[in-house]
């Protein structure tokens, strides 16, 4: 694993609250790719996706950690260190 940074101590989760992106789901449209806040498990769509709700999310809540929902990826990123972690 790459050296942590300091924000791994907000991981408090790696379980996703829903299947799919939760702003999304609730307006009834589509995403590309999903993330997990490691916080709080809050799943949101990527930033290819038109909305993205994962960076509006660390936007709002300053959680840091997030993940890749997508099978199979192990990677994870750091919104204010800009730093990816693979795996997390």
């Amino acid at each position: 694993m790459s050296k942590q940074c300091e924000h791994f101590s907000q991981i408090h989760t790696h379980q996703p609250r829903t299947d799919g992106c939760e702003e999304c789901l609730r307006m009834g449209d589509t995403w590309v790719h999903l993330r997990t806040c490691l916080v709080c498990g809050h799943v949101g769509c990527c930033d290819q996706s038109k909305n993205r709700h994962a960076t509006k999310h660390f936007h709002e809540t300053r959680h840091a950690m997030m993940r890749s929902q997508q099978p199979g990826e192990t990677w994870g990123w750091c919104y204010v260190d800009k730093r990816m972690f693979d795996p997390i």
